[in-house]
């Protein structure tokens, strides 16, 4: 008889202990949305890159040789042009730069909003006219995705 109420006690402990070892799982929309509030969609993995700067291990500095580049190219591409004869009163020029997921690139000059004493518009085609040939870029890369980025190149037009 004693067997039989430790054999009853002990499968009672044993069924009874199970809710301890149960857990809520998640379900795969919480999960979803925990990881997506968890990453920060105003920074990439990897900056967008050159041929030229790719083979830099730094990611800053592969950053940096890309910015530089990027504004050596359009420094070069604007200087034989017709911005310095039709504005002589702009030195510098504030280009943004968009690089999209499948490596095409896109220019558009910035501006102060108050600004009136530019044609904006003829800015803007001499720009799409001369910012073309660039070599090959390599889009930012956010969790191992290619991915559109934006950002704003302060370009030097008159060197004196």
């Amino acid at each position: 008889m004693r067997k039989i109420i430790l054999i009853l006690l002990f499968l009672t402990l044993l069924f009874n202990s199970c809710q301890y070892f149960e857990k809520q799982v998640p379900s795969e929309k919480e999960l979803l949305q925990k990881e997506l509030n968890a990453i920060n969609w105003k920074k990439v993995d990897e900056f967008p890159s050159v041929v030229n700067c790719d083979t830099i291990e730094n990611k800053v500095q592969r950053q940096q040789c890309f910015f530089e580049v990027m504004t050596q190219l359009i420094q070069e591409k604007l200087s034989i042009d017709t911005l310095s004869i039709l504005y002589p009163e702009l030195d510098t020029i504030e280009v943004k730069v968009t690089v999209f997921p499948n490596a095409t690139i896109q220019f558009e000059p910035q501006f102060p909003k108050d600004t009136v004493a530019y044609n904006k518009t003829k800015i803007d085609s001499i720009l799409k006219v001369r910012l073309v040939d660039f070599p090959k870029v390599i889009p930012a890369i956010k969790r191992g995705i290619p991915v559109k980025t934006q950002f704003i190149l302060p370009v030097i037009l008159k060197v004196e």
